[in-house]
């Protein structure tokens, strides 16, 4: 991560919002204003009245170029007009990341009534209103941003903002750890700290396209010792075979317990590295770099690795937090459709869980391909959700249960398929079927079940399950499911969009019903 500047009108919550966000990403916080009056030893409203707005401008530049020049990774709020000098933006755009906080008058006149005196170019309506005039096109061409309204809470400007920036700081398992998305990551070297050793990790999709390339840039950061392994892509190597396989790589690559190993690819290659990152030398940090829209917005973060045994998915694995996440939205133009699709089902399944709005802004195939902008805050966004779950449930005693919704009937789908049916296939297919179960049981609301099905169909994922396929081996399938406790299956079910029931045991004549069996 680099530098974070939060940019606005007086009055629109900089100072606020970013001391709150600098707390969430775990970095310091810097408030430009407020450093320039410890220098000058006088409030900005006495040097706008002593000395007049050119000399503040001139201690804001220096002020500004100061901060800057100490680096690291920080959160720094500017004042109104700061960024309207064009060498101060192009010095902050060359340093970091600028998010502008937009604000109406109403809002602004609002929180400048609770701190009369304090901003000398809004302190009335009429001027507000005519700053707003002023600067509206100006505060209009910044791309990051966020809306600041009088009604809406602190919490939620925060997680915007993270949104808006693309940048996660995940804690609650012992230590934090950075995740940040965007358009371009993998070609900013400035995101990757290098070990004397270092192992990257790919499958035959993703090592040609982006992991030896990951390798290269890690040997021009200057890491001496880098290499690379490769293995079959697809379900049928997530075993403990191939993690044996990589455990032999850590050894043939010199990885001691203060390297690092990369998993460059999909869900698959993110499970099975950091398990055996897990174990090796009884662990070693490691690096996600997810390169499937599915593994983005799930497997990527929560530390949840492991593999595949005959019996059923994810038997064998352990928590195992990455040091980094790094999700470059621009590998997914090189994604085959279906691959895409399949994505789309965690990103719906997160909107349902907690985030319906997101609903609404579905990029379209094209959208990918061309790496549009709203790819990344798309991607951002469905993270988000896992995230703040996980965080508030890091080893899954409750509400992270909520996760599963879907993957319980969704893994006996695959299983029972041999694996024809994809992740994300059975995830839409399982999701629907489990929130046709809550409606018989009368947990969720009427209705809710075509609500699901027309939102996994409106991307072409599938809502039905496969012809043919053999009912008994899902129901089987789902008896090894390790959610399973006390001899129960234990479902995670929507009540309604934005809200879900964990911890649901669902009777036998109920999934024999949804199920056809």
């Amino acid at each position: 991560m680099s530098l974070i500047f939060l940019y606005g009108p007086p009055g629109s919550g900089k100072s606020t919002i970013g001391r709150m966000l600098a707390k969430t990403l775990d970095m310091p916080f810097v408030d430009l204003d407020r450093t320039i009056e410890q220098r000058k030893g006088c409030p900005v409203r006495e040097i706008f009245a002593n000395e007049g707005e050119t000399a503040f401008r001139a201690y804001e530049r220096q002020t500004l170029l100061d901060v800057i020049a100490e680096g690291g990774n920080r959160v720094i709020s500017l004042g109104g007009g700061t960024l309207l000098n064009p060498e101060n933006r192009q010095a902050a755009e060359a340093a970091g990341k600028i998010l502008c906080l937009r604000a109406n008058a109403e809002t602004i006149l609002a929180r400048v009534r609770r701190t009369p005196g304090t901003r000398p170019l809004a302190s009335s309506r009429e001027s507000t209103e005519e700053l707003l005039r002023r600067r509206a096109e100006h505060y209009e061409s910044f791309p990051l941003f966020v809306q600041a309204g009088v009604h809406r809470s602190i919490h939620a400007m925060v997680l915007a903002a993270e949104v808006a920036l693309g940048t996660f700081c995940v804690v609650g398992m012992g230590r934090s750890y950075p995740v940040c998305v965007g358009s371009g990551i993998l070609s900013n070297p400035s995101y990757l700290e290098t070990t004397p050793h270092m192992v990257v990790v790919g499958d035959s999709h993703t090592m040609p396209l982006y992991g030896n390339a990951v390798a290269e840039l890690l040997r021009n950061r200057g890491c001496a010792h880098v290499s690379t392994f490769e293995f079959p892509f697809g379900e049928a190597s997530k075993t403990v075979q191939t993690i044996g396989a990589i455990w032999n790589a850590f050894r043939m690559g010199g990885i001691e317990r203060g390297d690092t190993v990369v998993a460059v690819g999909g869900g698959v290659v993110g499970d099975l590295t950091g398990f055996a990152a897990a174990t090796w030398l009884r662990g070693v940090k490691w690096i996600g770099i997810p390169t499937t829209l599915l593994s983005m917005v799930d497997s990527s973060v929560g530390g949840k690795t492991g593999a595949d045994l005959p019996e059923g998915k994810n038997l064998v694995g352990a928590f195992h937090q990455p040091s980094l996440v790094l999700a470059d939205t621009d590998t997914l133009s090189t994604l085959p459709e279906k691959e895409l699709r399949c994505g789309f089902a965690e990103a719906i399944k997160h909107a349902i869980i907690a985030d319906p709005g997101l609903l609404d802004h579905l990029p379209s195939i094209d959208d990918f391909r061309n790496n549009r902008p709203n790819v990344a805050r798309f991607v951002a966004r469905a993270m988000a959700v896992k995230i703040h779950i996980i965080q508030a449930d890091p080893f899954e005693k409750g509400i992270r249960a909520a996760l599963n919704l879907g993957h319980t009937i969704g893994h006996g789908i695959e299983k029972a398929s041999a694996f024809r049916v994809e992740h994300g296939e059975g995830v839409a297919i399982g999701t629907v079927l489990e929130t046709q179960a809550a409606e018989r049981m009368g947990i969720a609301q009427q209705g809710l079940t075509e609500k699901v099905r027309a939102a996994f169909a409106s991307v072409g994922l599938p809502v039905e399950l496969p012809n043919g396929i053999d009912r008994t081996a899902i129901l089987n399938a789902m008896n090894h499911d390790k959610k399973k406790a006390d001899g129960i299956v234990r479902f995670a079910v929507p009540e309604r969009m934005g809200k879900v029931r964990t911890g649901v045991a669902v009777p036998p004549e109920v999934l024999n019903q949804v199920l056809g069996a």
